[in-house]
Order: structure tokens, then sequence, then C-alpha cells
């Protein structure tokens, strides 16, 4: 019986790239060779930058950050082709053979956060070369990515979200806006970022500025919500019609803070599963995650952000590629639900080949 023909799709020019080839190198090290024919691909050949491909699932994995193997990427076809037909399209500087293997991949394990990767372009990309690829489609990829879209799916849907106030450069009335809208503490954050890059925590009125600056210096438009006490919690979820949210994960950070350090810092967060929460609020937690789970129109696999209080749950965000790294919390939720990590890639690459007849968010082929 034929390998079922895999490319891992990792690396990538957002500000999250360190993280991408993280997930990237744990996804690689998960596939069965027995099972699988592995290839790896960096995005940024797709993009047309200077990047390293790892040839296949055999070679060292530093060849996706070192000298051997780079090529210059002049075109975005170049990366295109290196996609679609390995073993004939770009060939590595250093004069080594392509991939090992023939034919256009069965699937695309997509192993990026952020960007390109996470915005719903590269799923667009893929949708039509009619490639399958992991987790969810372009609509659902895009509402989640902007969070103040998804904040406006959230409140049509009636779901808890803190209150909020979206801020655009150069705009000379956002910081009475903010105070008036949201007031102090608050919360603020890029539009369209992940990994908790440039937000902040605005506790007096003399920091919202510098705290918008940062946020705005990654793009032209910024969220900013109200800041909630609570207990921090997320909820994966895992699956496509039949979504199911694994074990709730309450996150404790050092200093209070769950910011990019903490995130991928092992050691550096207490992450306890399942979370401490009384069975009324947890209970709460799950419905509201598959509520927004299913708002969006995520597939295949999700991970929902929120605060709870003893009163309510409050959503915070979406991410519809969540880490898989070390210090990931999808993957923690998935060992307590007794699922391995070899068998949640696993059964990732079988969500995405059930979604090979279109359904979700206009996914198929």
């Amino acid at each position: 019986m034929r390998k079922l023909r895999v490319t891992v799709l990792t690396g990538g020019v957002s500000s999250e790239r360190e993280i991408c080839l993280m997930s990237g190198r744990k996804v690689l090290d998960a596939l069965d060779p027995a099972r699988y024919e592995v290839k790896c691909l960096d995005l940024a050949a797709v993009s047309g930058r200077r990047a390293v491909c790892l040839m296949d699932g055999g070679t060292a994995w530093g060849e996706l950050q070192g000298p051997r193997g780079e090529w210059e990427g002049d075109d975005k076809a170049a990366g295109l082709a290196q996609l679609l037909a390995p073993t004939s399209a770009v060939r590595p500087a250093v004069g080594q053979d392509s991939m090992a293997g023939d034919g256009v991949p069965d699937v695309v394990f997509i192993a990026l956060h952020g960007g390109a990767g996470e915005n719903g372009s590269v799923q667009g990309m893929l949708d039509v070369l009619g490639i399958p690829y992991t987790g969810s489609g372009v609509l659902a990829s895009a509402l989640a990515m902007n969070k103040i879209m998804a904040k406006k799916v959230f409140e049509r849907e009636r779901i808890p979200t803190p209150e909020w106030v979206a801020v655009r450069v150069g705009d000379p009335s956002a910081r009475e806006r903010v105070l008036e809208g949201v007031g102090l503490p608050c919360v603020t954050k890029p539009a369209c970022q992940g990994s908790t890059i440039g937000v902040s925590i605005v506790k007096t009125a003399d920091e919202l500025g510098p705290a918008l600056d940062i946020a705005l210096s990654y793009g032209p438009d910024a969220l900013v919500e109200r800041f909630i006490a609570g207990t921090e919690i997320t909820g994966p979820v895992i699956g496509n019609d039949d979504a199911q949210v694994l074990p709730l994960v309450e996150i404790v950070p050092s200093g209070g803070f769950y910011d990019y350090e903490r995130k991928y810092k092992p050691g550096a967060t207490q992450e306890i599963v399942p979370a401490r929460l009384p069975e009324t609020v947890a209970g709460r937690a799950r419905e509201l995650t598959l509520r927004a789970h299913h708002a969006l129109g995520c597939r295949g696999i999700s991970r929902v952000d929120m605060m709870a209080t003893p009163e309510e749950v409050f959503v915070l965000e979406v991410n519809t590629i969540p880490g898989l790294t070390e210090t990931s919390l999808v993957p923690r939720a998935a060992q307590a639900a007794g699922i391995s990590f070899p068998q949640l890639v696993d059964r990732l690459i079988e969500l995405a080949l059930e979604e090979r007849g279109g359904g979700g968010d206009g996914r198929g082929s």
C-alpha cells in the first residue's frame, strides 16, 4: 500500500517564524516513516525569500536553519513549484538532490503561526491547487486572525467577550475613546498577531499612549479590551462536524502575565490540566469553547483562550493553528485525554482528508 505523501509547511517570514519552526520540527518527528512519505517546506520559499528546505524526514533538522540546503528564491513560482513538483523544482545551491518522492502531496500539514500561514492566505492557495490541508479554511482563518472581526462575530452570536474598542493608526481620538469605552485597566494588542506579541496590560492613563504605539507598530489596527481579573484558561478543540473539547488548561505564568517568553520558555508557566474550576464554570467554558469554534467556522483544530470568573467566562480569541511546541497547550491537553502527540498528528491528517469533499467554510476541491 502506498505511503501517504505529507508535506509539512513551516517557517515563513512572520514574527512567529521561530515558533513555526519549533512546531514543524515536532510534527516532522511525530510522523511515522512507515506510514508517511514526508517532506518539509519553508513557507519563505513560497514567499520568494531566501529559505532553507528540509529535504525529507530523514535529513537533519538543522538544515532548516543552517547553511546546508539553502537557495535563493527569486520568485514565488519557484517555491510553489517546490511544493507541487518537489523532484523537479528548486534545487539546493549546494547541489544535493531535491526531496525524495514524486507527485503532489496528499495532504499539507500547516505548522505555521501568524502572518500568511494563519490568516487564510496559504489556505486559499492550497484550495486553488486542490490540495487538502490541516486546520481551518480561508474564512475561519481570516476571521480568527483578525481579533476585531472575531469580536464582532462573538457579539453577534452572544458569546461573552470583554468590552472593546478598535483603534487605527493616526486616530486622534483613540486615547479618549479607550478611556471612555473600556476604561482602566485594559489590554492593548495588535489586531492581527499571535503569541502575545505586541500585547500590553495598561494600568494607568500615562501607560496607554506607549502601549498603543507598541500595538500599532505591528499593523494599522489595534484592539483594546477591558482587563478581566480571573483565571486564565484555554479550551482546545479537535474535530470537524463532531468537534470535541479536550481537557481545559489553566495557565499560571510566573509574574502574572502570559507573554511571549512565558509561553515558550520551559518552566516559565505552570499549566494545570484539567483546569481547577468548579464544574459549573468548567461546563460553561466548554460550552463557549465549542460555540466560539463553530461561530467562526473552524475545522480540524482550534484553541479558544478565555478568562474565567465566578460569575462568567469571557472568550478572548480563537487560534486556528495553535502551537505544537514542547511547551504548547494543545499537546498537553491531548496527553491528558490519552492522546499521544503522534496520535494527535495522525488525527489532524485524518480530519484534513475528511474535508476533501468540502464543507465547513468553503473548503474542498
